[in-house]
């Protein structure tokens, strides 16, 4: 748990307007032991900023944006992602900002 907790720190450090309810989610997800997931990753282990943001991009991805939706009707992995990525990208982009907590809601995933 110490660790999921400095995840999330992390996070919210990085990404200042991520709401700290979606930050340790994000944290307790990323560090599921023996899930491979980047968390549990050398880098995960170590908070590198790559692995942090990697996981807070996985995480946007699945659940603001309708990447699985677009997976599960066939579209290419590849395809989808460069589909959703603008959507990625103003998530992201709203986190880094740190009035986003008190900005206008994102929009509704597709």
């Amino acid at each position: 748990m110490r660790f999921a907790a400095a995840f999330a720190a992390e996070i919210r450090r990085l990404f200042p307007g991520c709401p700290a309810e979606r930050a340790e989610e994000i944290a307790a997800h990323a560090s599921v032991r023996g899930s491979g997931r980047v968390g549990r990753s050398a880098a995960g282990r170590a908070l590198s900023e790559g692995a942090v943001i990697s996981a807070v991009v996985a995480s946007v991805r699945h659940v603001d944006t309708p990447y699985d939706p677009l997976l599960m009707t066939g579209v290419p992995r590849q395809e989808a992602r460069r589909r959703i990525a603008a959507g990625v990208e103003a998530v992201l982009r709203q986190w880094r900002d740190r009035t986003a907590d008190t900005a206008a809601p994102l929009p509704t995933p597709r």
